[in-house]
């Protein structure tokens, strides 16, 4: 067991750089390296960064290790790279853990089972189709991000949750607010305040004439008070719009330069492990001293598993730096593993599913307006993805 103490010299971290590959090249420098690796991160805290398959899915599964960000030592790199707690946003739930953790997952599983997820698909194919409308009436040209990317999910996730058709405009107007790197902290925070208006005022509505949708069933399931249900909507719309966007972009870039669609289950599986999008998400701390690949954790020290370098692991993919959409790639933890795995990731393969086959289907002659190497990609985000994306037809 290596100690603490004996611990390789300090990395900086975060590694992204503009005009660098993603995942970066450090990560595969990392795996090499004996133990977990010790890194300064920009506000000048120091964590362990793990990069192995193995180990990130022992980090996520280990009940000696939390993800509730009020534990001493808890990583906070930046505002836009953290979590809030429960207790500053009731019902955030993804930062408590078991058993607290467990009251609201019992609530939500029946919402976003495989079966209640394929009943959406038609709902889904009609907001893409929506989405698609609107790019070809203005033209040739779109820039896919604002146009299609951030709409689709916004615009999913507001049915889910019972918003009226004539409130969705509103409703995505300041879901993009949250989501855009380039909204400032005072437009993000009234951006916040208006939604979380809205939604309180619309639980109001469902718990006196409930609907056909999750708020109202949550409701009378009554396994969550209305603060709560308010918090994990919230929840719901950040996690579930800006990760499911990137996905998208990633993926129609990706996809055209296989010059085809492929209708295969494979290929959004292959795309959510080669993009990685949520590589940053999964904070953790230790809460009691612990081993992990070898090295000795102590209790109080941060640990960020790189979901990136996990899914990009030889020993667990061959060739990960490829694209190879045959290739049966279960085993990533792009949604991450254990008691924290996205309960809306059934969700999102299907967005992704039919946002692709909806694209390639009405524009077959789809492709990415600029060369690919002047291509914005999100290098200073939590979640990686794309700023913009140009298209034509």
């Amino acid at each position: 067991m290596t100690s603490t103490d004996s611990a390789a010299d300090l990395v900086p971290f975060m590694m992204r750089r503009p005009g660098a590959p993603f995942p970066p090249p450090e990560y595969e420098e990392f795996r090499t390296k004996p133990g977990l690796v010790k890194a300064a991160l920009p506000s000048g805290e120091t964590v362990w960064l793990v990069t192995r398959h193995e180990e990130v899915r022992a980090v996520l599964t280990d009940p000696r290790i939390s993800s509730n960000p009020n534990h001493e030592g808890f990583p906070r790199p930046s505002r836009t790279v953290g979590a809030p707690s429960a207790d500053d946003v009731p019902g955030w739930f993804v930062s408590l853990d078991p058993p607290d953790h467990n009251r609201f997952r019992k609530a939500l599983i029946p919402e976003f089972t495989v079966r209640r997820i394929r009943s959406l698909r038609p709902a889904v194919e009609e907001i893409v189709d929506r989405a698609i409308d609107q790019m070809l009436a203005k033209g040739n040209t779109a820039e896919l991000v604002e146009d299609f990317s951030l709409t689709v999910p916004s615009l999913v996730i507001s049915s889910l949750l019972g918003v009226p058709k004539v409130d969705r405009d509103f409703f995505e107007e300041k879901t993009k607010v949250l989501v855009t790197l380039t909204s400032t902290d005072e437009e993000r925070d009234k951006a916040s305040e208006h939604l979380l208006r809205y939604i309180n005022r619309l639980i109001t509505i469902k718990s006196k004439r409930p609907g056909d949708d999750l708020i109202s069933r949550l409701l009378q399931g009554g396994l969550l008070t209305p603060q709560e249900l308010s918090g994990v909507s919230m929840l719901l719309l950040i996690a579930g719009h800006e990760t499911t966007a990137n996905n998208i972009s990633l993926g129609v870039v990706t996809l055209l330069q296989q010059k085809q669609w492929i209708d295969d289950d494979r290929v959004i599986e292959e795309l959510l492990r080669y993009h990685s999008v949520a590589d940053l998400v999964a904070l953790r701390v230790a809460i009691e001293d612990v081993e992990i690949g070898g090295q000795l954790v102590r209790e109080g020290e941060g640990i960020v598993p790189l979901v990136a370098g996990a899914n990009h692991d030889p020993e667990m993919f061959e060739r990960p730096h490829e694209f190879d959409p045959a290739r049966p790639a279960t085993g990533h933890v792009a949604f991450g593993y254990g008691v924290h795995q996205c309960l809306g990731q059934n969700l999102v393969r299907l967005e992704m599913d039919v946002a692709y086959r909806g694209l390639f289907r009405r524009i077959p002659t789809l492709e990415v307006a600029v060369p690919l190497e002047e291509l914005q990609f999100k290098y200073d985000g939590v979640l990686f993805g794309l700023h913009a994306l140009p298209v034509r037809w």
